[in-house]
């Protein structure tokens, strides 16, 4: 798959993947669109990219402005090719320390927001019959992991919500790809919430000692292109609790063959 003269919107992109992806597209030739919440960071990553750039910054929990931001998006070179739902926030709480609005809180920006974004985007895609949605999870969305109770179950349901959208879609000419990354050295530690939904303010060790942005985002852009429609980018022990947990290809293609045959339609007859 060529990249160039493609249109690449890109939410979260003022910091980590978001950021690497974003410049990783542009070296490949496409046009970027980079959202978040801080318009001066936008700018900041938008003055390294040499290709085309956009700047839509908002808050992904903010429907009308996600909905207008989607308009403009779209007006902007005549339609989005690659829509990257990457905003989020993780989490270091024990699950009996933390308080119930932090567990909403998290769900609603790494799960529920980025449903939203795609929902709004949806009838463009469907109506060009083309298009690539890239939704950004976590090994923790593969494994459960300690003190991160409400991320994973947010990242555990954004694996849902895509598997299911790539068979409904599959039809469609949309494609629908999940990135599962283990420690990549971003700031997520440092911004993740804690029991009472402040801001934990340092990292972890590894994390720190993770995989570099730049790199990660080379192997995710390199497996869209390949069409791998499940995408583990870690190391080590992530890797193969990752790999242990892959969903096979043959049941995603099990679950598509669904709806070729009708599937869908038939659900729809019966009310």
């Amino acid at each position: 798959m060529s990249f160039e003269g493609k249109t690449a919107w890109i939410t979260g992109a003022s910091s980590g993947i978001g950021a690497a992806l974003a410049r990783e597209w542009a070296s490949r030739g496409a046009r970027i669109i980079l959202s978040g919440r801080d318009q001066a960071r936008l700018a900041s990553v938008a003055e390294g990219i040499e290709t085309e750039t956009l700047i839509l910054p908002f808050d992904v929990r903010d429907d009308e402005a996600m909905r207008a931001a989607t308009s403009k998006a779209i007006a902007w070179q005549g339609g989005v090719d690659i829509f990257v739902a990457n905003a989020g926030v993780s989490q270091r709480s024990a699950a009996i320390d933390t308080d119930i609005s932090v567990y909403r809180e998290i769900i609603d920006i790494d799960l529920t927001a980025q449903i939203a974004a795609t929902q709004a985007l949806l009838p463009h895609l469907v109506e060009r019959q083309s298009g690539t949605l890239l939704f950004i999870s976590s090994i923790a969305g593969k494994v459960g992991v300690p003190m991160r109770t409400a991320y994973c179950a947010a990242k555990f349901g954004l694996i849902g919500y895509a598997d299911a959208l790539r068979a409904e879609l599959s039809q469609e000419g949309v494609l629908v790809h999940v990135v599962c990354p283990g420690s990549v050295a971003t700031d997520v530690s440092r911004n993740a919430l804690t029991a009472d939904g402040s801001r934990r303010g340092r990292s972890d060790q590894v994390i720190d000692n993770g995989i570099a942005p730049a790199e990660a985002a080379r192997r995710i852009v390199d497996a869209v292109a390949a069409n791998q429609r499940e995408i583990i980018v870690a190391e080590g022990m992530e890797e193969a609790m990752g790999e242990m947990r892959r969903t096979p290809d043959q049941l995603l293609d099990q679950v598509a063959g669904m709806v070729a045959a009708g599937y869908m339609e038939k659900m729809k007859a019966e009310g």
